[in-house]
């Protein structure tokens, strides 16, 4: 029996897929940022050990694709007898992805930051810890704004992604509704148009942050 799908139908499935998109992106967001908090710190330690660990996780989670990292934690932990429900693996993927970009991005904003900065909290006896705490990350969190925003419609975007092992977000609704219908230009118009609802906010918002925080100001 062919069901019939109204336009309001189809509207309110993509809202509730768009639901568990945002929501996805936020966790992931979240925990990626202490994450790549962490794995910055490690790349900032004068320890070489941790220095060499904290770059070959973020050369190893941007040197490979976000689908390779879904399908190893999906279907991996599964072969070894562990349940990997379809969120757990969506969360644990994008968290990692998440956490080695935004310590990149957050490296390079510390790194920007003149060694003057850095000679003048010596000069006053400052430990490294003091010199991390009340002189560089302030500055270096000023400079951070504008692209861990921009950087957060990629992990929106990102999500589609999980779409692959079958986590219902918002383009895998999307497919189910177009298999449904028989209306794919309409599901995947829709679709479309809800993600540029997620992310060009967020794009306008960089901009500004960007053009308020410059450097040269």
């Amino acid at each position: 029996m062919l069901v019939q799908f109204t336009i309001w139908d189809i509207v309110r499935n993509l809202l509730e897929g768009g639901k568990w998109t945002l929501a996805l992106s936020l966790i992931a967001f979240l925990l990626g940022g202490t994450v790549g908090l962490l794995v910055l710190f490690a790349r900032l330690a004068r320890n070489r050990l941790l220095q060499a660990l904290a770059k070959g996780y973020i050369e190893v989670f941007q040197g490979t694709p976000l689908l390779m990292q879904l399908f190893i934690i999906f279907f991996g932990l599964s072969l070894l007898g562990l349940d990997v429900s379809p969120w757990l693996a969506a969360t644990a993927g994008l968290t990692l992805f998440t956490s080695a970009y935004l310590a990149e991005i957050w490296r390079g904003c510390v790194e920007s930051l003149p060694k003057g900065q850095w000679e003048a909290s010596a000069s006053l006896a400052m430990s490294y810890t003091q010199q991390m705490r009340h002189v560089i990350l302030p500055q270096a969190l000023r400079i951070a704004i504008a692209p861990t925003v921009g950087f957060s419609v990629q992990v929106i975007k990102g999500t589609a992604v999980a779409s692959i092992i079958g986590f219902a977000e918002l383009t895998k609704t999307g497919s189910m509704l177009a298999n449904a219908t028989f209306q794919p230009l309409l599901v995947f118009g829709l679709v479309a148009v809800g993600y540029f609802a997620l992310c060009y906010p967020l794009s306008l918002y960089a901009k500004r942050l960007e053009r308020k925080f410059h450097v040269a100001r």
